[in-house]
């Protein structure tokens, strides 16, 4: 299973490109939709669409990470006996 620390590099990674993609396109699309403003601008609209988009990528990541995981599994004696008993597994909770 993926860790939580290269879940967060993998979703930054991804992010930062899209990060880079959507800057670029946003100043080729605006101005064909009239829309001008200023580089800076641009840059901070990115900034705030890059932090949500991190944000989503983590959270649904672990969301399925969480929803795939099987349970640990420990040993319980079903018979009384002990150590010496046929004993099965049960799902640990």
């Amino acid at each position: 299973m993926q860790s939580k620390m290269h879940s967060m590099l993998e979703s930054m990674t991804n992010t930062v490109i899209g990060y880079v993609v959507a800057v670029a396109s946003q100043m080729v699309v605006f101005p064909m939709f009239n829309i001008h403003i200023q580089l800076q601008d641009n840059l901070l609209i990115g900034v705030w669409f890059t932090a949500i988009s991190l944000t989503r990528g983590y959270l649904v990541r672990r969301w399925f990470a969480r929803r795939t995981e099987v349970p640990e599994l420990e040993w319980q004696c079903v018979t009384g006996l002990g150590a010496d008993c046929c004993c099965q597994r049960k799902a640990s909770l």
